[in-house]
């Protein structure tokens, strides 16, 4: 270990799997000058926030001097994209510099991406925009205010120089923080290798980064490698279902971006839905609508399916009874799934669920719960009605005032027909824990709007201020954006703007591109 009093670079990950990394430097960027430096992350790592923000830091964030310490490496991974296989991805445009220990004790990658070409670049020029990179920033933001598991953005560098896509744009590199790179990808590429101890070494070091519990099962029996499998099913069911619930498409699943610790990763053509439609698709590559909003369950349970063949060389010589135990986990994902759906659901709409709290008793069954949230989601579709702002609305609704929740829809008889079953069912509720219908209508409103966000981001506000700092060096839309979403639960005159969704016109056409 090395480095400053603030800067401890630690690489277990190379160490533990160095045939799955390759070391490289970064590109030297000719201009680079710090477009964001995002100083709570900053202060999480208990990093020096005047180095940082500094021509010192300014080095180290746009890759034109490795940070002391670190040892950039490119790392090795597999994937199936859009179903097909490639068996030789890895970090084409990025750099894992090391891990730091951030105040709380957890360990945490810091990376470079678009940090300039790598034995993995495959023709690319291992380049990123300004734009894009600043939507890693917005979006990787969000969900982590939202309460969804993200890595996150520590700065964005514009580079000086410009990168060739459809059209030149200026070049930037962002300096990604996650609690690891790990991906179903990475097993994949480690179990083409046929290589069974390189397959388990990356299986315990995964274990023992994200779920040290299960080192203590021994390493020579299945268990800890069944337990692993059943750890992951849980974490990405988990992180699935809060996706559904705030609207949130990736746009593209593949299981090179479908990591090991539960974290939403690469935020490339991804989007937020506005009008609630489970076949939205808003990335230009997916053509097929394979990751459309609906489909997300369904693919990542599909994703985890690929991890845990990759695992059957770990359970012993008989493929047959590995996958025999291996299967009843994946098959687990529906069931985890759905149950953490329903628990974002009911919260949303202001219900508890039966089986929690001693007023559960007295409730009406769970399947009545369910439901009254199925009419809901057919009404919100039938109507085309905004997903967040509904939700949002519905709040108002238990304090007593239906109006802006009905100049949401086009049938307003339709929206008030589903209130009535909604009220009868709060109504039982109250009378179950023993609230009179105005303290039950407060809290209920009350713990509406801390699951219900009001603000998005959405996708014609992130368009507006990329462009204006990519095409105009003009960063103040985007700060404007950043504080309101890093706030999503307020609402006040100063942000109403920010709660509003696009025309339909514009959201018709709307489109997300991977940036690369």
């Amino acid at each position: 270990m090395a480095g400053h009093p603030d800067l401890v670079f630690e690489h277990l990950y190379a160490q533990d799997v160095p045939s799955l990394v390759v070391p490289w430097q970064a590109a030297h960027p000719p201009q680079p000058r710090l477009l964001y430096l995002n100083q709570p992350l900053a202060q999480e790592l208990g990093l020096d926030l005047a180095r940082w923000a500094g021509p010192e830091g300014l080095a180290w964030l746009s890759g034109r001097a490795a940070p002391p310490g670190a040892k950039p490496v490119a790392q090795a991974y597999a994937g199936h994209q859009f179903g097909g296989f490639s068996p030789r991805l890895g970090d084409g445009r990025a750099l894992l510099l090391g891990e730091l220990m951030d105040r709380n004790g957890q360990r945490r990658d810091l990376a470079l991406k678009g940090s300039g070409r790598t034995p993995f670049s495959r023709g690319g020029d291992g380049k990123a925009a300004v734009g894009p990179m600043l939507r890693e920033v917005l979006i990787g933001e969000a969900m982590h205010a939202l309460g969804i598991a993200s890595t996150r953005a520590l700065a964005v560098a514009a580079t000086g120089e410009p990168v060739v896509r459809e059209q030149l744009l200026p070049g930037a590199v962002l300096t990604r923080v996650a609690a690891s790179h790990i991906r179903v990808g990475t097993f994949e590429f480690a179990a083409t290798q046929q290589q069974p101890e390189l397959l388990r070494a990356l299986a315990d070091h995964t274990v023992a980064r994200h779920y040290p519990a299960l080192m203590a099962l021994p390493a020579d029996q299945p268990t800890r490698y069944l337990e692993l499998l059943k750890a992951v099913v849980a974490a990405q069911a988990n992180l699935v279902a809060q996706w559904m619930n705030v609207g949130f498409i990736h746009g593209v699943m593949n299981t090179d971006n479908m990591t090991l610790s539960g974290e939403t990763i690469d935020y490339g053509p991804c989007a937020f839905m506005e009008a609630y439609d489970p076949k939205a698709v808003f990335s230009s590559i997916d053509t097929q609508g394979r990751y459309a909003f609906g489909n997300q369950p369904r693919i990542a349970q599909w994703n985890l399916a690929r991890l845990a063949e990759t695992l059957i060389p770990l359970l012993g010589d008989d493929p047959d009874a590995a996958v025999a135990q291996l299967s009843p986990i994946i098959d687990s994902f529906a069931e985890q799934f759905f149950a953490a759906l329903e628990r974002g659901q009911r919260a949303k709409l202001g219900l508890q669920s039966a089986g929690e709290g001693a007023a559960a008793a007295n409730l009406p069954p769970a399947e009545e719960d369910a439901s009254l949230v199925n009419a809901w989601m057919a009404l919100l579709h039938a109507q085309a009605m905004d997903f967040t702002l509904a939700h949002r609305r519905l709040a108002d609704a238990a304090e007593g005032d239906d109006r802006p929740l009905l100049a949401l829809a086009a049938d307003a008889a339709a929206v008030t027909s589903w209130l009535v079953r909604w009220r009868a069912r709060c109504s039982q509720r109250d009378l179950a824990s023993g609230l009179d219908a105005q303290a039950g209508a407060a809290g209920r409103a009350r713990s509406m709007r801390a699951a219900n966000p009001f603000v998005i981001p959405r996708n014609h506000q992130v368009e507006a201020a990329l462009a204006a700092a990519s095409e105009d060096q003009n960063m103040a839309p985007f700060e404007r954006l950043l504080q309101v979403l890093v706030r999503p639960f307020g609402e006040t005159s100063d942000n109403a703007a920010f709660g509003q969704p696009a025309p339909t016109a514009v959201t018709a056409c709307y489109k997300t591109f991977c940036g690369t």
